[in-house]
Order: structure tokens, then sequence, then C-alpha cells
């Protein structure tokens, strides 16, 4: 069971990047771009998942494309989903109380691998 001190562990180990707040949330960011950050369901996507609604916190992520969001979701759907607000974008939302720490911490790189810039991501795998 992962929870934010995780999140934010993991993140931190990453170069570039920062924590920030939006709406009350927390955003985690490499440079200026999104990588993960904290999604609490709102009412409109309540009323979309009807009793099908999880509990729990919510981590949203970027992923490579919309094949790896479609790939995450159809292997793991008890932790991998989404919302019609993200309908045709390239993230996916995680319960963050059954995703474990390892595959958190691959799900929180690769977004960042996805987002940070061309440079520092070759600096970043020629250092790991």
């Amino acid at each position: 069971m992962a929870t934010w001190a995780d999140v934010r562990r993991i993140v931190s180990a990453l170069p570039e990047t920062s924590e920030t707040t939006s709406r009350g949330q927390a955003h985690w960011r490499v440079r200026d771009k999104g990588v993960v950050w904290e999604r609490p369901l709102r009412q409109s996507d309540l009323k979309a998942l009807g009793e099908d609604a999880p509990q729990g916190p919510i981590l949203g992520a970027r992923v490579a494309d919309l094949g790896v969001k479609e790939a995450l979701i159809a292997d793991d759907p008890a932790v991998y989903f989404t919302i019609p607000h993200f309908e045709g974008y390239p993230a996916v939302l995680v319960l963050l109380e059954r995703i474990g720490e390892a595959e958190l911490t691959e799900l929180i790189t690769e977004a960042w691998l996805c987002r940070a810039p061309k440079t520092l991501v070759k600096k970043y795998l020629e250092a790991t």
C-alpha cells in the first residue's frame, strides 16, 4: 500500500523535480511540466462512475501515450482507471492504496521520463 510520503520520496529522487500546489492538491513537476498529481474525484467524476467510484487517495500520472494508458487499465483495473475528463488524454488515475512501491516507482519514473527534457533524460539514463 503506497502513501503520499512514498510519492514524495520517489519523485524527489528524480532530477530537477519540484512539488507545487494547485487547487489545494499536490502536484509534482519536472521543470515546468506536470508528472504526477493528487487527483481526488469531483462531483462530475462520481456521477460518471456511479457505484463503481473508487474510495481513497488517487494519484494522476502522465503516461507516454494512450496505448500505455489502455494497457495499464486493462492489465490491472483494480489499481488503474480513468474518467471522462481524461478521455483522449495520456494520463491514468491510480488508487494509491492498491499499488505496490515497486510498481509506483516504475510508474512515476516513466511519467518523469516522458515529461523531462530530452537532454535531462539522456543524462539520467546514462547515470543509472
